[in-house]
């Protein structure tokens, strides 16, 4: 039962909530626009949502990409430019810890003003919190994880995680087997972040894609528009 739930949770689980995480995306977009919207109540407690929002972001923009460019470059890569993995892994540490100690900074504040204010909690849904809570614990077991990296610096236990996330993203066998001896916070950790995949297209967490879609607006071209004549 234990060999068969871990094939279930790194082996099969990856595909189905990223499976959910895209045709879900694409299904509300094609048949809820008027939901795909990240709520905003920024007209309330301004200076609470600037801090909490802005330290959020830009802490979730750090590890987004410190987790793409870390999990999913080649290692060759990093051969050739001479990096060890005993310094990618400290540079992750450094870096993911903190970017996560600003987003979990931003996302207390966040909390925070969606508990306390009454007309802010009134419009609240479920979803809203259970995401909420579902990114607190993931900021905490991934800044909890830092010290269990502490204790491998040599970087071995993160060349696991790497092997696991390109054999995933590669459709290669076996992904489940390179996690099979790691600690149980990052099994943790990765559970837990394809669960986050799991609900995204169920929630407001959708208006991510808007903000990536809107890059496409630095190649658009020119519109032309003409007096009233």
């Amino acid at each position: 039962m234990k060999e068969f739930l871990h094939q279930f949770f790194f082996g099969i689980y990856p595909y189905v909530a990223l499976a959910v995480f895209l045709v879900g995306s694409l299904i509300r977009f094609d048949r809820e626009q008027y939901t795909w919207k990240s709520d905003s109540s920024q007209m309330l407690r301004t200076g609470q949502l600037r801090w909490g929002s802005n330290l959020f972001h830009i802490g979730v923009l750090g590890i987004f990409f410190g987790h793409l460019f870390g999990l999913f470059m080649p290692l060759q890569f990093w051969h050739a430019v001479g990096v060890t993995p005993a310094a990618k892994q400290m540079v992750a540490m450094v870096g993911g810890g903190a970017a996560g100690a600003m987003c979990l900074a931003g996302l207390v504040l966040l909390l925070h003003r969606r508990l306390t204010e009454p007309r802010i909690r009134a419009t609240t849904r479920a979803m809203d919190l259970a995401v909420l809570y579902l990114l607190l614990a993931q900021l905490l077991l991934g800044l909890y994880s830092i010290t269990v990296s502490w204790q491998h610096r040599d970087g071995e236990e993160m060349l696991k995680l790497v092997s696991w996330a390109q054999h995933i993203a590669t459709f290669r066998g076996d992904a489940a087997g390179f996690i099979a001896d790691v600690a149980p916070v990052f099994k943790a950790h990765l559970v837990l972040g394809l669960t986050i995949f799991l609900v995204f297209p169920f929630s407001r967490l959708v208006h991510i894609w808007s903000g990536f879609g809107a890059l496409a607006y630095l190649t658009r071209a020119y519109q032309i528009v003409r007096s009233r004549g």
